[in-house]
């Protein structure tokens, strides 16, 4: 059994790899909100839209923005990650210390859900003191919303993982569902200008649902009770299909 103090040193070690680490601190942490300030620089993603009810397209990519930070967490870095350390046998050796693999994964969904949040906030924050974008004008609803989207997107991850037994298979897997949850979150096109069957299909997609109650909880709205309970059901489910698939050898 580990202890609290074990545990802990753990995911400080993991913190402290993960801030060596440029490439995930540039896209997870960064990308984001450069994509927003690239659109946002554009004229015309700055003037009001009546197709979008009279809000502006950098609005809408705020966010596609916050979604994409744990998009790339959750579906490209972490799997990779957790698939090197069982690719490289770190798994199975912790298997014989005190340490628990369970406690290793714990600190991978810290330290990710960690840096996908900060990178939720700072779009947020450049969103608002660039382009004036408004802030949440639901906060508690949007809260409930961005959690439910993170565990949505480590549960994801995981199931990446756990299908994975190379890091090279973990990345093209990760990259063949990158593609489409990046659809569903509206980066292509926000999903308030999709023609109505496509945003209603998009809206069971897990992060074609959190984009819609996002964006119900900045309007002031608390997000459908439709859209939380998808990501709900996404999470219980990828989570089951990942417990029974995770090897740690």
């Amino acid at each position: 059994m580990s202890s609290p103090a074990l545990d802990t040193a753990v995911l400080r070690t993991e913190v402290r790899l993960f801030r060596r680490e440029p490439g995930a601190i540039f896209w997870i942490l960064l990308f984001p909100t450069l994509l927003l300030v690239i659109l946002g620089s554009i004229p015309s993603f700055r003037e009001h839209d009546d197709s979008l009810g009279g809000l502006r397209l950098v609005d809408t990519y705020v966010p596609i923005a916050v979604l994409l930070g744990l998009i790339l967490g959750g579906v490209q870095a972490m799997p990779q990650t957790l698939t090197g350390y069982r690719e490289r046998g770190i798994l199975r050796r912790m298997s014989t210390t005190p340490i628990r693999p369970v406690t290793l994964l714990a600190a991978h969904m810290v330290v990710f859900a960690g840096a996908a949040l900060a990178s939720a906030l700072l779009s947020l924050l450049v969103g608002r003191l660039a382009f004036h974008v408004r802030l949440p004008e639901q906060p508690f609803g949007y809260v409930v919303a961005l959690v439910l989207a993170v565990l949505v997107a480590l549960s994801l991850g995981s199931v990446i993982s756990a299908l994975s037994r190379t890091t090279k298979i973990a990345g093209a897997l990760g990259s063949a569902v990158l593609f489409p949850m990046m659809f569903c979150a509206g980066l292509w096109v926000p999903v308030q200008a999709m023609p109505h069957l496509l945003a209603r299909i998009v809206g069971y997609t897990p992060f074609g649902a959190a984009a819609q109650a996002l964006d119900q909880a900045a309007a002031g709205h608390w997000p459908a009770l439709t859209h939380l309970g998808v990501l709900a059901g996404w999470t219980v489910l990828l989570t089951t299909v990942a417990a029974r698939r995770f090897r740690w050898e």
